[in-house]
């Protein structure tokens, strides 16, 4: 016999947890071990930990150069032809199959950028994104 058999288990059980005797005291027993099972298990759900994910870009404030660059890239990129490129100014022209496009680059007064691609005759209605999406990635973005 070993030293934990059933009725050693249940009589120690008996005497140091069971205060009522019969059936009902042993269902309390088992409702009383299921609820602080619970409760010790509960806190071990609690809030994840959300890692930053490997590869994440720290974003830097964008310069006015670096902006226009990108932008006068960007239509080169999706095949545009530079008309105009005036840094002082902070415009750049471009056509495409008779379409202009124009992009305005602004300084703002906090420092920020603000890069604007305008078109009024255009006549792909996807030029503009492309624009757009080829000067996010040339931002890193």
């Amino acid at each position: 016999m070993t030293l934990w058999s059933k009725r050693q288990f249940h009589a120690v059980l008996g005497v140091v947890i069971r205060t009522r005797s019969g059936k009902s005291g042993c269902l309390t027993v088992k409702c009383a071990l299921l609820i602080s099972i619970c409760a010790c298990l509960l806190p071990l759900a609690g809030c994840p930990y959300y890692a930053v994910p490997a590869g994440a870009v720290v974003t830097t404030p964008a310069s006015f150069d670096r902006s226009f660059a990108a932008a006068s890239g960007a239509m080169h990129d999706e095949g545009l032809v530079i008309t105009v490129q005036d840094p002082a100014s902070g415009n750049v022209v471009g056509t495409f199959a008779g379409s202009t496009v124009t992009a305005s680059v602004r300084q703002q007064a906090d420092g920020s950028v603000v890069v604007q691609f305008n078109s009024v005759d255009a006549r792909d209605p996807t030029l503009l994104n492309r624009i757009s999406r080829s000067y996010d990635r040339r931002m890193g973005r």
